[in-house]
């Protein structure tokens, strides 16, 4: 897996997501769901730190999912870097900063692995232990090894550290992901039941959640842990809601393509 989210994941993961939630949120959280991140992003003035920062996260994930937007998510980041004044709005845009560099690697845009890594050191030394954005911090560490370092071990310790605390500090927008990559690792040991386990409770967030844009992933990676003739249902079911999207996340047709999906070839 090179790793969705900002995948995936990011900083607003879970707004919107539940009756009485800001209807702003809400409209947010519909389109973003949908792979309509530029939309999304519209409906964000970026006058404050918090709306810059969400709108640039938004940028971002779209750029990771469709490998587009690459100019116009590096203008937001510069407003959200800009417009940040505490230690940990710095931290959020450096975590971001480093996502989007992340991202440009694993698509082979431009090498910025160097940038990803010197960005996340710098959100790890402005993100204070137990905040909230240490779990999407600790995420975005583990993708960087599990797919640009090739470390697996240092991989799960992130994704675990990002598992625990997207629990302590619900989110399970968060734990789709983690739960979905220490699954991805699982089945490369060979650990189908862990895997298997894994994908499932990945995929059950992300349908409660109506997460649309990521419930093909989840039912692809599934299907890779599974016997037939669930497998090919699964996969079968995956294809068309991709299709539903326009063919969002780009990557996942390599997954979907009719010959054995190489190992590692998933991005979200």
């Amino acid at each position: 897996m090179l790793g969705e989210g900002n995948v995936a994941h990011t900083a607003m993961s879970g707004d919107g997501t539940t009756a009485g939630d800001d209807p702003l949120q809400t409209a947010v959280w519909r389109l973003r769901s949908r792979a309509c991140w530029a939309d999304a992003a519209e409906l964000l003035r970026p006058v404050t730190a918090a709306a810059a920062l969400q709108r640039a996260t938004l940028l971002v994930e779209g750029c990771l999912y469709t490998e587009r937007g690459w100019a116009e998510a590096e203008d937001a980041l510069r407003t959200a870097e800009a417009l940040a004044h505490t230690d940990e709005e710095r931290g959020a845009a450096a975590c971001e900063r480093g996502q989007l560099a992340y991202a440009a690697t694993v698509h082979t845009v431009r090498d910025r692995v160097d940038e990803a890594r010197a960005a996340l050191g710098r959100a790890a030394a402005l993100i204070p232990p137990g905040s909230p954005g240490r779990a999407v911090l600790d995420f975005r560490r583990g993708l960087l090894a599990e797919n640009l370092t090739r470390s697996p071990q240092a991989a799960r310790a992130a994704y675990r550290r990002a598992h625990a605390c997207a629990t302590a500090h619900p989110d399970p927008l968060l734990l789709s992901f983690t739960w979905r990559h220490l699954a991805g690792l699982a089945l490369r040991e060979g650990e189908l039941a862990e895997a298997r386990h894994g994908f499932a409770e990945s995929l059950r967030i992300r349908e409660e959640l109506g997460y649309l844009v990521g419930t093909a992933p989840a039912l692809a990676s599934l299907a890779d842990a599974e016997a037939e003739p669930e497998a090919s249902r699964l996969r079968e079911e995956a294809r068309r809601l991709f299709r539903l999207l326009g063919g969002v996340p780009t990557w996942l047709a390599r997954q979907l393509a009719p010959a054995p999906p190489a190992a590692g070839a998933a991005t979200a």
